[in-house]
């Protein structure tokens, strides 16, 4: 992969994680700890280069479409687990 294609995810990256940072400092209801922000950054990060991985190797874009939803929804059923506990493993939020 290209340097700046990675740079440009990372950025990303940075840039989404700063939401919950700002709106930390304005309200009480968002409560993020460092490991929040590492897990979060990991998974992000992760999808991100997963996808932009998928966009340069698979030249099919039926096959691209499928396979970047499939990572996109693995991404937010991940996500959900860890937010809310929809499947109720140990790794659920509280």
């Amino acid at each position: 992969m290209k340097t700046s294609r990675i740079l440009a995810v990372l950025l990303i990256v940075a840039a989404l994680l700063l939401i919950p940072f700002i709106a930390m400092q304005f309200s009480d209801d968002v409560d993020w700890s460092a490991f929040d922000f590492l897990i979060m950054g990991i998974l992000l990060s992760g999808t991100g280069l997963l996808i932009e991985f998928v966009l340069r190797k698979v030249s099919n874009p039926k096959n691209r479409i499928i396979i970047c939803g499939i990572v996109l929804a693995v991404f937010f059923l991940i996500w959900a687990e860890l937010a809310v506990g929809v499947f109720g493993t140990p790794f659920a939020g509280s």
